[in-house]
């Protein structure tokens, strides 16, 4: 990716000018409707690039700083491409006493890219959550809707050879 985050000026396409158009025809043209034409467009986009936060911001007749405001407030919202698959590390008490550092460590270390990034082949993002709720099977991580705990960073590398064997079947 060249940029950290995507606010860089490249212009939309024809099918995503299209997508957004067909989300805008769903809602109301009024800045009420910003939070959900955001997620719909998110959702269909995979994340929220500056194109189409201008295009939203002209729909709905709302400053572009006022919609930025809200996609880079709320933690639901994305404005970079994200992986495939998401890998969470919690990093909670429970998990950061029995060595939850030292397992997001092994994921970065082993996908080349440190936490809050992405993978160059949006094959995988990596986050840090505060909390997985999963405390007795501590250290844990997600790795898409899974929950995998009592993890080592030995662990790592087999996690992600199994995620990938799983993508390639499906």
């Amino acid at each position: 990716m060249s940029c950290t985050v995507c606010l860089c000026d490249t212009e939309l396409s024809q099918e995503d000018k299209s997508i957004l158009d067909e989300i805008l025809a769903q809602h109301s043209l009024q800045e009420s409707s910003l939070i959900p034409v955001l997620q719909e467009t998110q959702g269909r986009l995979g994340y929220l690039p500056r194109p189409a936060m201008e295009y939203v911001a002209k729909a709905l007749k709302v400053p572009f700083a006022r919609v930025y405001g809200v996609a880079s407030f709320y933690a639901q919202f994305h404005l970079q491409p994200r992986g495939k698959h998401i890998i969470r590390v919690c990093q909670g008490t429970a998990c950061h006493v029995r060595g939850a550092k030292e397992v997001l460590k092994a994921f970065e270390d082993e996908l080349g890219i440190t936490a809050g990034n992405t993978t160059d082949d949006l094959e995988y993002t990596l986050e840090v959550v505060a909390c997985i709720g999963a405390c007795g099977l501590a250290p844990t991580i997600m790795i898409d809707d899974e929950t995998y705990g009592r993890l080592t960073p030995r662990d790592v590398r087999k996690l992600l050879r199994q995620t990938k064997r799983a993508a390639q079947a499906q």
